[in-house]
């Protein structure tokens, strides 16, 4: 077996790892194999531009009113006296 050593570990996050390892009844080492067999056996989504991965980080969605209609409906609401409650 292949042997990993890790350098200039943050001590903030060496401690979390070990909470996380702690709470899953797991040695800092197993649990370390285990976020990497995880986070490796989930496939990458290859995004084809930096635009299209912040709008994936930031979320997006798919409306089929124009700019124009979009920006309009939010100058409204923003116009619109609601009481403290209303959202």
């Amino acid at each position: 077996m292949a042997i990993l050593q890790v350098r200039n570990m943050e001590d903030d996050l060496y401690q979390a790892l070990g909470r996380r390892a702690e709470s899953e009844n797991r040695s800092i080492s197993h649990e370390v194999i285990e976020i990497i067999t995880r986070y490796l056996a989930t496939p990458c989504r290859q995004l084809a531009s930096a635009d299209e991965e912040a709008l994936h980080l930031a979320g997006s969605w798919n409306d089929s009113r124009s700019e124009k209609e979009i920006a309009g409906a939010i100058r409204k609401a923003r116009s619109t006296r609601r009481s403290p409650g209303e959202f």
